[in-house]
């Protein structure tokens, strides 16, 4: 073992006494002390000392590296002569191709592929009813307030949304309180629970595109440039007495609703930096035109009509297009 310095090192540095020290108790202190010929500092930087045995001990964090299999260097490393490959052989020489089967039919070929990878489907994240209503009782969602993609995320009521959110009736009898929610799809049973309870649902179209700008908040999270255009004044009392009169039982109307309704949300949308995109093939605008889904384009859809649009829907008569008159070739100018 290296020797320990520092009572070596602190009986050679240099010791200042006082001028009423006589003697000294240290009995090599007349052989290691030598005369200082400079003034005497009140204040000396004291030296650092360290062990030399120090240096024997460095070593890497554990773990901080694997060591490398040296392979064919011998018996006492256990890779050693044939380097963990065996005796002969295929697979001692050489490689053997993925599926090979010695020479028979590889299985590829007598079984074929099976499945295939479904480039339409959509990965939605779930949200249940009571997972929302636990959230609502720890005051981490605010009922009153319409409930969007960023409220769920910033919350941690979901982690990470890929392709749009899906809610879902799992314990529905759990919601007590009405919400108001607006997500990417929901199913019949959940919309009905929330429904029950007082509340609303709201479908609209998302990309991951809009997801990533909703969540930092460059665009609106539900208004859009076809979200159902501001009610006049005189449009909504023609609404109201018609429902009157029909007696009709009122639709569940919340911020979502009276926000997409006056002119002021949709100022307050165009002054985001981006747009939501609206849908634009057939399948995402017969989805979100569908009452039953609680679609935002579903006030587009006429009365008596169907969703779809390739279907024409039975008793609605299409306008015949008019055939253009011929020319005679003795009016033509050219």
């Amino acid at each position: 073992m290296p020797p320990r310095l520092p009572l070596l090192l602190r009986a050679l540095r240099p010791q200042i006494l006082p001028s009423n020290h006589i003697g000294t108790s240290h009995a090599l202190a007349p052989i290691f002390l030598a005369p200082s010929t400079s003034a005497p500092h009140s204040h000396q930087r004291p030296q650092q000392s360290r062990s030399a045995s120090i240096l024997s001990s460095l070593s890497d964090t554990p773990g901080a590296y694997s060591k490398r299999i040296r392979r064919g260097r011998g018996p006492a490393s256990g890779k050693g002569k044939t380097s963990g490959r065996g005796h002969k052989g295929q697979k001692q020489h050489g490689k053997v191709p993925f599926g090979f089967n010695g020479g028979q039919t590889p299985d590829i070929v007598v079984s074929g592929t099976r499945g295939y990878d479904n480039q339409f489907s959509l990965d939605m994240s779930p949200i249940n009813l009571n997972r929302i209503q636990s959230w609502i009782d720890q005051g981490r969602l605010n009922p009153a307030k319409p409930i969007t993609l960023k409220e769920l995320v910033s919350t941690r009521c979901i982690h990470g949304i890929k392709d749009g959110v899906k809610l879902l009736a799992r314990d529905a009898t759990a919601l007590r309180i009405p919400i108001h929610i607006v997500v990417s799809r929901a199913s019949a049973t959940a919309i009905a629970a929330v429904e029950a309870a007082g509340g609303s649902v709201t479908t609209r179209y998302y990309t991951k595109a809009s997801i990533r700008r909703v969540l930092k908040g460059e665009s609106h999270p539900f208004i859009s440039r076809l979200s159902a255009p501001p009610a006049d004044a005189e449009a909504a009392a023609d609404a109201a007495s018609k429902a009157v009169e029909a007696e009709a039982a009122p639709k569940p109307r919340g911020p979502i609703a009276e926000a997409v309704a006056s002119a002021a949300a949709h100022e307050v949308a165009a002054r985001y930096r981006y747009r939501l995109p609206d849908p634009a093939g057939r399948k995402d605008l017969e989805y979100y035109r569908n009452p039953a889904h609680r679609g935002y384009l579903s006030y587009a859809l006429e009365e008596g009509r169907s969703p779809s649009l390739f279907w024409r829907t039975p008793g609605v008569k299409v306008a015949k297009k008019v055939s253009k008159k011929k020319i005679a070739v003795g009016d033509m100018l050219w």
